[in-house]
């Protein structure tokens, strides 16, 4: 089957191509990936679980190391605990066996090996191997015997696939160019200070010349001149200077070439959930922190004459789908395939045998490890590199990881991360902005009293501190006796203070003192600040606030997919999309809610205007009581009901609507009474 191979150097990835579909990705991104070999230093040893962590050079995480992958370190000793094969501060040459996710460090391990076109040779290791994928029993024979007669004194090699019917000059030129890379990674740990990188495939095309390219491969395009240069300078090293059988191109359009060919597209798709079958079915793949789960559907395929066809061709369809997206997602570890139930066991076997077929295209090797009594397939992955959601995926700021939003009884719809609130600054030089609260450093105040009478403040500012005990504040109402009200103050600079809070006995303040009333001013100087304390932050606009009309269905689908909501709105709708939030709503949900609002519109006011009737009834009453005059006025009366006309006097508004509202009991003549003597009095 013809493949053709697309490097874009510049960005480091590379993508085979395999009938106009991507069939794998080389992504050469991270800061530590595979085959990259470091002196590194054992920061510290675990005996409890046979394991270390030794420092590679990377201040967030360090390498993991077990003792089963220490290598020549474990063969020097006959000893099997790690705390006799390793000690702190240690300096050891390890090299990555997986890159780090997530949290985890990277994998190490102990045992150097160094990848060629047709050799991988092992310094540390024993004796010679060869590739499984080569079958000819003559050809296995062949390339043993050269093996053993070419292998270095101590180390080991590994015959390569890409070995089989090379010529004997080919293999051993590859075998110099490893023995020479072996001597300079030992040159440069001699020479270099841990944590040091000693040896990294800084050659991208090379790396996926030496790991993709095959006989089968008919086209290459790259990105540059200079990289075509080198296409044809390691294509004629390997094949002893024979003609090349491949075309290899310069992609000089304009479009960018991951474009162009459609590799980020197929990304995209990739990080999507859900993929897919040319039949009508689907599969849906969804990565967990254990394992890997695919589901199995029939979708919209409804061709075959009976239902078992129907199952079968669609199981085996995504079969052949599930073995590509392994490959092109790189998904690594337990996989668990759930697919359409069979009844037939005739049917299951058909369907396992034809996915262990299109597995063996993998150079991971899976390995299918059983049938399920609630029919699930499960088999296993070898981990090499990070997947896409990896290299490509990064987490949803408004979920956070988690696919969906959580909305619980009692809290808004739109929880706010972060909360602006206008600071006003004391100097008159800075105007009035808004800039999220900050906590100041702690200020010590002492107050000092001149000889004018005024106060004076001074301000000292305290290094924070773990110990609270180092602040001498024994003189603290609140730092000796626990039932006393704490004083406290507030003061503006530059004005008087305006509210004084005085629930603190003199004596434990050794001398008296008077406190002006709450009617003068208390004057207070401006404390010397240094300049340019204050800082100015430019004004931030608040998120603004979108509705979107969604079904429950498109919710949960979009939730599914991690798409955002804001791609359903009209382009230009939204100023901000970094400054939104979205408001989901069902279609017809915003006339509901209108005309529910109107109808407590209309029923608040008639609530108004009834109570405004009322009012208006109980001042005529009112009225009404005081010309009524139930007996002559005399001014003993007055002089005796003196203390009477005082208290009806002090009366709040609210005694007098409930003397006016029961003036029709018998004990309101006393009341008004009293109100006619005091309005007397006034007039005289």
């Amino acid at each position: 089957m013809p493949k053709q191979i697309i490097i874009a150097e510049q960005h480091r990835i590379a993508a085979v191509f395999s009938e106009d579909q991507i069939q794998e990705l080389v992504v050469a991104t991270g800061s530590h990936q595979v085959s990259d070999i470091y002196l590194g230093v054992v920061e510290n040893v675990l005996p409890g679980i046979d394991a270390a962590f030794v420092n590679i050079g990377d201040p967030e995480r360090n390498g993991f190391i077990h003792v089963s992958d220490l290598g020549p370190l474990r063969l020097k000793r006959s000893s099997g605990a790690i705390t006799e094969l390793l000690t702190p501060q240690q300096k050891v040459l390890v090299q990555v066996m997986k890159e780090p996710t997530g949290t985890k460090g990277p994998r190490l391990t102990g045992n150097i090996t160094l990848p060629g076109r047709y050799l991988v040779l092992m310094p540390y290791g024993r004796g010679v191997n060869l590739s499984r994928r080569i079958r000819s029993e003559n050809e296995r024979n062949r390339l043993r015997a050269l093996a053993i007669l070419i292998k270095p004194a101590g180390m080991g090699l590994l015959v390569r696939t890409e070995a089989e019917g090379m010529e004997e000059e080919a293999i051993l030129e590859d075998l110099e160019l490893l023995q020479k890379q072996w001597e300079t990674v030992q040159m440069e740990g001699n020479s270099n200070r841990a944590p040091a990188l000693l040896n990294r495939d800084s050659d991208f095309i090379q790396r996926v010349l030496r790991d993709m390219y095959n006989t089968d491969v008919n086209r290459i395009v790259v990105d540059s001149n200079e990289a075509v240069k080198r296409v044809k300078k390691h294509l004629l090293n390997w094949s002893g200077g024979k003609p090349l059988q491949v075309l290899i191109d310069y992609h000089s359009d304009r479009i960018p070439i991951l474009e162009y060919f459609r590799v980020n597209a197929a990304i995209r798709e990739a990080l999507r959930p859900r993929v897919d079958l040319p039949s009508g079915g689907y599969i849906i793949i969804q990565p967990t922190e254990a394992l890997t789960v695919i589901d199995v559907n029939s979708g919209s395929f409804t061709r075959s004459a009976t239902a078992r066809e129907t199952v079968l061709w669609t199981n085996c369809e995504a079969a052949t789908e599930i073995a590509r997206q392994l490959r092109l997602r790189n998904i690594a570890g337990v996989i668990i395939v759930d697919f359409i139930d069979m009844d037939s066991r005739r049917d299951q076997l058909q369907v396992l045998e034809h996915f262990n077929q299109v597995l063996k295209a993998d150079k991971a090797r899976p390995q299918i490890a059983q049938l399920s009594e609630l029919g699930l397939v499960e088999l296993t992955r070898k981990r090499q590199g990070q997947n896409v959601y990896e290299l490509f995926g990064h987490t949803c700021p408004s979920c956070n990881g988690l696919g969906h939003l959580v909305r619980l009884p009692g809290e808004s719809e739109t929880p706010m991360e972060e909360v602006n609130l206008p600071v006003v600054s004391r100097t008159p030089e800075v105007e009035e902005t808004t800039r999220p609260v900050t906590i100041a450093p702690p200020t010590l105040v002492t107050a000092t009293q001149t000889p004018n009478g005024e106060t004076t403040q001074r301000y000292q500012e305290v290094e924070p501190t773990n110990h609270s005990s180092d602040l001498e504040l024994l003189n603290h109402p609140s730092y000796q006796e626990s039932n006393r009200r704490r004083r406290r103050r507030r003061v503006v600079v530059g004005e008087t203070m305006q509210d004084e809070s005085l629930e603190l006995q003199e004596r434990e303040m050794g001398t008296e003192m008077e406190y002006p009333t709450l009617s003068e001013g208390y004057p207070i100087t401006a404390p010397n600040r240094r300049p340019g304390r204050e800082i100015i932050r430019p004004i931030t606009e608040p998120p603004e606030i979108v509705k979107v009309e969604m079904t429950p269905d498109e919710q949960d689908v979009y939730a599914l997919m991690g798409i955002s909501p804001i791609t359903l709105l009209e382009e230009g709708t939204v100023k901000n999309p970094k400054s939104v939030i979205i408001s989901i709503q069902e279609p017809g949900e915003n006339s509901i809610r209108e005309i529910a609002e109107k109808k407590e519109d209309v029923e608040l006011e008639s609530v108004v205007e009834y109570e405004e009737n009322n009012n208006d009834e109980d001042r005529e009453l009112e009225e009404v009581d005081s010309s009524i005059s139930l007996e002559p006025e005399d001014q003993s009366d007055f002089d005796s009901d003196e203390e009477d006309g005082q208290y009806e006097a002090e009366l709040s508004d609210s005694d007098v609507d409930l003397s006016s509202d029961s003036n029709d009991s018998d004990d309101s003549g006393p009341i008004r009474r009293r109100r006619r003597r005091s309005s007397a009095a006034t007039e005289e």
